[in-house]
């Protein structure tokens, strides 16, 4: 008797919770971005809640569609939607490489397209005046104000993200070709860059540094109420209370901490400063990217809607409200109609206008005399039977009519030669 053949594990189709939390620290594992970490960890468990909130036969193509059918019915933005979907087409290839989910179903899952994105948000920048009110909002003599200014000042000046900003060492700020910088920044994606610190900026950290008694490590620390630094660093989260804080006092709203970085660009790129040292301040791997943080795409300062202007002066206008009658035109001027005498007749307005003389020849009726007048001259060829006796009018008188000099025909005009 043969041994017993088992079945591989990659034909399984149902995931349970076990399952899914098995992919999960995979897929975390797989990333080395803390906040790449963070990210997919929201997405993913946003999924398995989902997943798991009703009975579902296999993690299969359908059901992916279907949870982003549920995400676009909660109204998120084009990018968080295919942040998640990535994350799911993740979780399904770390479930499919461990065995517990079959290939197939995993392809599937993949080729499930995200939402598209048609055109560009628009950002949030700052006037110049309206950063220097800000950055007077937070400016104070207490620790707290001291430090506020300081983290403003880098924002405004330096371009950081708010990762950037907390995470920033006293060891990392150096002097290089005669200016304070930022040395070897490991910024968003593992960009390493060095950002420049300006003199204005330097002076605010200088003040909080040597306030607060910062020796090494992080240069932020947090502030107790009664004006004591403890700790050893503080969460992105304190970056985003003082911005909101500041830009209240200062009668701003709908501003948040990447709106100054985005400020910082705006104002380098109007103080004269080149496109390509923009993106170095920044680190972005592309110029593109460096060219919306300008709002090239759309100048809404100056719209090209506003070089003309169709309003009124407010003054009513004669026709408003009720129709009144149409103004009177000046009339046409007419030609004078010339006088055609046709034996057979014709419409009314061919009848001639003055007196009429008989034709010297009555069977010749497919000419007709014409008058003189201002225009040229021309013909025209009576209907029905008058027609057919034409050619036998022609025959039988061999002189020409008295109003037509020489032989007129369908597509000739009367010779005036005398």
């Amino acid at each position: 008797m043969g041994k017993h053949r088992i079945k591989p594990n990659y034909r399984r189709r149902v995931m349970r919770l076990p399952d899914l939390d098995h992919c999960k620290l995979a897929v975390l594992n797989s990333l080395g971005s803390p906040a790449s970490r963070r990210v997919y960890e929201y997405a993913i468990n946003q999924f398995i809640a989902w997943y798991c909130s009703e009975p579902r036969l296999a993690l299969n193509r359908i059901v992916v569609v279907r949870y982003r059918m549920h995400l676009e019915s909660r109204g998120l933005a084009a990018n968080t939607i295919n942040q998640q979907l990535a994350a799911v087409r993740r979780l399904a290839h770390e479930a499919a490489d461990s065995g517990l989910l079959s290939p197939e179903l995993a392809a599937g899952i993949s080729r499930v397209k995200g939402v598209k994105q048609l055109g560009f948000r628009s950002g949030n920048w700052l006037s110049p005046d309206q950063s220097s009110t800000v950055l007077n909002r937070a400016y104070g003599n207490t620790m707290r104000a001291k430090r506020d200014y300081a983290m403003l000042a880098m924002l405004f000046g330096c371009g950081f993200r708010r990762s950037e900003l907390v995470g920033l060492e006293l060891d990392e700020i150096q002097m290089r070709q005669g200016h304070w910088a930022v040395v070897d920044l490991i910024g968003k994606g593992g960009h390493i860059r060095t950002v420049p610190i300006p003199e204005w900026v330097k002076a605010a950290l200088d003040q909080w540094v040597r306030a607060a008694g910062v020796t090494e490590g992080r240069i932020f620390r947090a502030v107790a109420r009664a004006g004591k630094v403890w700790g050893t660093g503080i969460s992105q989260n304190v970056v985003w209370y003082v911005v909101r804080s500041c830009r209240g006092r200062a009668g701003l709203e709908h501003i948040a901490p990447h709106d100054l970085r985005r400020t910082c660009a705006k104002l380098c790129h109007d103080s004269g400063g080149e496109l390509e040292q923009i993106q170095f301040l920044l680190g972005h791997a592309s110029v593109q990217t460096t060219e919306r943080y300008l709002g090239c795409k759309q100048n809404l300062g100056h719209p090209v809607n506003d070089l003309f202007d169709l309003g009124t002066d407010g003054r009513p206008h004669e026709n408003d409200g009720e129709s009144g009658p149409l103004k009177s035109f000046d009339p046409v001027e007419k030609a004078p109609r010339q006088a055609i005498e046709c034996r057979h007749g014709g419409s009314e307005h061919d009848q001639p206008v003055c007196d009429a003389r008989p034709l010297s020849l009555p069977e010749r009726t497919d000419l007709v005399e014409v008058r003189k007048g201002h225009r040229s001259q021309s013909f025209r060829r009576c209907s029905e039977a008058g027609a057919s006796r034409g050619d036998a009018g022609n025959k039988t008188d061999g002189q020409s009519d008295q109003g037509t000099v020489g032989s007129v025909g369908l597509g000739t005009l009367p010779d005036r030669t005398p």
